[in-house]
């Protein structure tokens, strides 16, 4: 009965504490008077049942009272604390749709403006643009106005100087960026209407990224500077009437053929892959194009579905399953690292596990190491890591003829009597091997006639091309043009002579740093082997006389003649060239002759580094001398890097995407 007694007690008084709990919080404040008349209620209709706990309840109920008015001071706290983070929450939700509604109208009105002016373009378009005059050596119609040109604004900059950029790679986009398109009315002309971010191709070899994240639209690239966009493949230069003869996308050899006329011209065609002369070349598959890493994954994923039907034989699954690499540069090693990546993350999760066991990899290289352009720490890594991993990677061998199943090659510096050759079956040949010229760059080349290098279209330091008589209106960049070398020996006398300040016949410690100065001016390709000025001096000081005799600096310039080399083919020479003839054409719409005034130093070309990826790390050398050999780091720098060095927003964060993605789900496996 006591039990029952207190039990109904508190009963009671969660009634009260109900009641009140459904009032407000002002309510709940000011209730003091009524719980207590509550509680003296609860009180006597409890001792009337039970008299003999008269005097034991008050004290039961007192206490719980005052445990109710603790709990509804804190609750008053709490409830406010509540109420504010319910109204922050209500004002950045309200906020938030504001925005949203804002980008959303703003956006919509844009497309209805475009719609809008895009209902009386017809009208606007110059009737030359629809209706080209022909003209030129070979009467073909002369693109003077474009469809484009339906504005005011694109009529005006008609009258302006004409700047044609013939490719859509690395070279062409630097030079669009700083390109000032008040200055120019430009036209760009590629047979892609996409830039492609070349570096991480590898990765969309097996699905590591997605193609479309490599691209952007080049129509959005030229919008910047306001110009135009042509597809379409140049195939000859009228030099004396400064026309480009341009055929269409996609058209015959003797239909859409139209001449592109051009005040200023920048080559910057690219390259493609030499041959070396080899047999069977077209067995095996290139990495220069969307199209090839389209038609490698293609290939890649097919070889592994018929390697896995039960019909297959065991020999024919090797074959299939075996990928060989020529080429042991730094797009072939990237190449075998996202394969090796592709078999242990994907390969053995969803195919048969005997498929990993017969699956190989194989890398020829004709050089002593692979990676032989980075530092031999780095090539001796990377060799390494390989033979850890499986991959096989054969040096001083050159391949002989590729068959329809196999490569034939044969080693270097073998002993007398000993087989030096060697054959590898394989179900996929990637051919990385050096580069040689595009027709149009070998046809400019063979106009010019005073050309003779034999891979790129030879420049001088401002990168115009030599041979011209215009020399300020024809450039080349990139992979199709290379700077050429002076040979400082012939020029040896005047650079003697400008530095003997006090004609004394040698040269002074200070009247040498005047000369090294004149040489890093006037031929910026020497910088990286003129080195440190006092080690150099002592060094060719043979008679130790605090002075540099004519003989003395002949054998200097001799040393450095020799160690004299061109520029890599690499993407980051090609975008620093961009860059700086981009540069160089905004000077010049403000003065013409500023190169003749030497008001532009020649281009001097900025080793920033070089990166690859051996799978899940990645190595690197950078312009002030750190080595990067591997590391958990090394993966994510490398990412860092290349993320960093996009052309758009949009890629950046399609890589970002593709990145989790693969990290959350694997890559993609299908065979499309």
């Amino acid at each position: 009965m006591p039990f029952l007694t207190v039990t109904a007690a508190r009963r009671c008084c969660c009634i009260i504490h109900h009641n009140n709990s459904s009032k407000s919080a002002t309510t709940r404040s000011s209730s003091h008077l009524t719980l207590n008349k509550r509680s003296s209620t609860a009180t006597s209709c409890i001792s009337r049942y039970h008299p003999s706990f008269q005097r034991g309840i008050p004290r039961i109920v007192r206490r719980t009272t005052y445990h109710q008015h603790r709990f509804y001071a804190t609750e008053n706290t709490t409830n406010e604390l509540g109420h504010k983070k319910k109204l922050g929450r209500r004002l950045f939700w309200t906020l938030g749709g504001a925005v949203a509604t804002g980008l959303a109208i703003y956006f919509l009105s844009q497309d209805v403006e475009h719609i809008e002016i895009a209902s009386g373009a017809h009208k606007a378009v110059p009737s030359l643009a629809l209706h080209p005059k022909k003209g030129g050596a070979k009467d073909l119609p002369i693109v003077t106005h474009q469809l484009d040109d339906d504005n005011p604004q694109a009529l005006e900059r008609i009258e302006k100087p004409r700047v044609v950029i013939l490719g859509g790679g690395w070279g062409a986009v630097a030079a669009l960026q700083e390109l000032h398109g008040d200055e120019y009315n430009v036209t760009l002309i590629s047979d892609n209407n996409y830039f492609l971010f070349t570096p991480l191709l590898p990765s969309a070899t097996v699905g590591t990224l997605e193609m479309r994240s490599l691209l952007e639209s080049l129509r959005k690239i030229v919008s910047r500077v306001h110009g135009h966009f042509l597809e379409g493949t140049a195939v000859d230069i009228d030099l004396e009437n400064k026309y480009i003869e341009v055929i269409g996308a996609d058209a015959s050899d003797d239909d859409q053929r139209f001449y592109v006329p051009y005040d200023k011209l920048l080559i910057a065609v690219g390259s493609t892959s030499i041959t070396h002369g080899i047999e069977g070349l077209e067995h095996t598959f290139q990495l220069k194009t969307i199209q090839d890493a389209m038609r490698i994954r293609r290939t890649v994923t097919s070889n592994v579905e018929r390697a896995a039907l039960p019909t297959t034989s065991p020999e024919e699954r090797k074959r299939l399953l075996s990928i060989v690499i020529c080429g042991g540069g730094p797009t072939g090693v990237e190449f075998a690292a996202e394969v090796y990546d592709w078999m242990n993350e994907d390969l053995v999760k969803w195919f048969p596990k005997i498929l990993r066991e017969d699956i190989s990899v194989t890398i020829i290289q004709s050089r002593d190491h692979i990676l032989n352009t980075f530092d031999v720490d780095i090539s001796k890594y990377a060799e390494r890591k390989f033979n850890r991993e499986g991959i096989n990677v054969i040096t001083n061998a050159r391949v002989l003829r590729i068959l329809r199943d196999k490569i034939v090659y044969k080693l270097k510096n073998t002993k007398e009597g000993a087989n030096g050759f060697g054959d590898v079956p394989y179900g996929l040949c990637l051919w990385s091997t050096g580069i040689a010229m595009t027709p149009f760059a070998k046809m400019i080349a063979q106009k010019l006639g005073k050309q003779v290098h034999q891979r790129a279209i030879q420049t001088d330091a401002f990168c115009r091309v030599l041979g011209l008589q215009d020399d300020s209106s024809v450039f080349a960049i990139g992979d199709c043009a290379t700077i050429k070398n002076v040979k400082l020996l012939e020029h040896i006398m005047e650079i003697f002579e400008e530095a003997d300040e006090n004609k004394d016949g040698s040269l002074s410690l200070d009247e040498f740093a005047t000369a090294v100065d004149q040489m890093k001016d006037k031929y910026p390709l020497t910088r990286q082997h003129l080195g440190e000025l006092v080690h150099l001096f002592k060094k060719y000081d043979v008679d130790h006389s605090d002075t540099l005799e004519v003989e003395e600096m002949r054998c200097m310039l001799g040393d450095i003649d020799k160690k004299m080399t061109q520029l890599p083919a690499t993407a980051q020479v090609a975008s620093q060239q961009g860059a700086y003839v981009g540069r160089l054409l905004n000077q010049l719409a403000q003065e013409e002759h500023a190169i003749k005034n030497q008001k532009v130093e020649p281009f001097q070309y900025r080793h920033l580094g070089s990166l690859a990826y051996l799978g899940n790390t990645a190595v690197g050398e950078f312009g002030w001398g750190y080595k990067m050999i591997g590391g958990l780091y090394a993966q994510y720098l490398w990412r860092s890097v290349y993320w960093s060095n996009q052309v758009s927003l949009r890629t950046r964060i399609n890589l970002s995407i593709d990145w989790t993605k693969g990290a959350l789900f694997g890559r993609d496996i299908t065979t499309v």
